[in-house]
C-alpha cells in the first residue's frame, strides 16, 4: 500500500506561498505522491499551477491531479500544460481526470457543462496527439518538445461512461472521499470494466480521503464549505479522518480491498499536519 498526501491547493483562502514548502516537506517525509484537488470557482490555487510549483520544489515524489476537471479546458491547451509539468518534473506526473458536475466550474467559452462527456471523448484523442508530437493549430509545429511521453491517466467518477473511458484510455481509477462501504463497489466496477475491455492485468486503484490532525474543527469547517454546493450524496458523505486510530483503520480497510494507494487530502494548510500524518502511517 502506497501512502500519498494531497497539496492544500483548494483549502479555502490558503496562504498560496505554502504550496512549494508543503511539497518539499511531503517529499522529505517519504510520501509516495503529491496530489491536487481540481476546482475553478473556489478561492484556491489552480491545480496545474500547484503541480508546477510542486514539480519545481521536489525531485522524486510522484505528482497527481486528483481530479482535474478536463472538459473545462480547451483540449490542446491542457495537453500542453500537462506535458510541460510532466517534463519539468522529469516524468513524475499522472493526469487524474474528472468531468465535473457544477456549472460554475465551466467558464471557458465553448466549454460549458452541457455536452462535457461527449467533448471529453474527443479531448482524450487530442491529448494523445499533442503528446505524440502531432502539429497543432494548422501549422507545421508540434506543441511539445521532442521526447515528450504519453502522460499516464487515471479517471475519477461514478458513471458507466467514466469507467468505460478509464478502461479504454487510462491506467486506473480514483475513488472519492466517501466512506469505505460506498467506495468499494466503485473499485469492483472499475475492475469489471477493465476485464470487459480486454485489458491485461488490473487497473491501478487510488482512493482519496480527507484528514486533519491539528486544528480539526477548522478542517471540518473547510470540508463543509468546500462541499456546500456539491450534490447531496457527496456533500453528506465526505469523510474527514481526525485521529491516528481512524487513519490507521482507513489504511487497513483499503488494504483489504486491494487498493494500491491512498491519498490523504489535507483539510487545512497547517504544515505541521505533514509530520503528524507521517508519524501515524510510517
Amino acid at each position: 500500500m502506497r501512502i500519498g498526501i494531497g497539496l492544500p491547493n483548494q483549502v479555502r483562502d490558503l496562504t498560496s506561498s505554502i504550496i512549494p514548502r508543503w511539497a518539499a516537506r511531503a517529499e522529505e517525509a517519504g510520501f509516495s505522491t503529491l496530489a491536487t484537488t481540481g476546482r475553478f470557482a473556489y478561492p484556491g490555487v489552480s491545480d496545474t499551477v500547484a503541480l508546477a510549483a510542486a514539480a519545481g520544489a521536489t525531485t522524486t515524489i510522484d505528482l497527481l491531479s486528483a481530479v482535474l476537471l478536463a472538459p473545462t479546458w480547451p483540449s490542446a491547451l491542457l495537453a500542453k500544460e500537462i506535458a510541460s509539468i510532466d517534463g519539468i518534473s522529469g516524468g513524475r506526473l499522472t493526469l487524474g481526470i474528472g468531468v465535473g458536475s457544477r456549472e460554475d466550474e465551466f467558464t471557458a467559452p465553448g466549454h460549458g457543462l452541457h455536452g462535457r462527456g461527449a467533448r471529453l471523448a474527443a479531448d482524450l484523442a487530442t491529448y494523445r496527439d499533442v503528446w505524440g508530437g502531432k502539429p497543432v493549430g494548422g501549422g507545421p509545429n508540434p506543441a511539445v518538445p521532442a521526447g515528450t511521453r504519453q502522460v499516464p491517466m487515471l479517471f475519477g467518477g461514478y458513471s458507466t461512461a467514466t469507467l468505460n473511458r478509464m478502461a479504454r484510455w487510462g491506467e486506473g481509477y480514483i475513488g472519492g472521499s466517501l466512506p469505505t462501504a460506498m467506495t468499494a463497489p466503485s473499485f469492483e466496477a472499475a475492475r469489471r470494466a477493465w476485464r470487459e475491455a480486454g485489458r491485461r492485468g488490473a487497473p491501478k486503484l487510488v482512493v482519496l480521503t480527507y484528514f486533519a490532525l491539528g486544528d480539526t474543527e477548522t478542517g471540518r469547517t473547510n470540508i463543509r464549505d468546500f462541499y456546500r454546493l456539491a450534490p447531496k450524496a457527496i456533500a453528506d458523505n465526505a469523510v474527514l479522518r481526525t485521529t491516528p486510530k481512524t487513519i490507521k483503520q482507513t489504511v487497513a480497510d483499503y488494504t483489504d480491498l486491494g487498493v494500491d494507494e491512498i491519498i490523504f487530502v489535507p483539510a487545512t494548510d497547517d504544515l505541521d499536519d505533514i509530520a503528524r500524518l507521517a508519524d501515524v502511517v510510517s
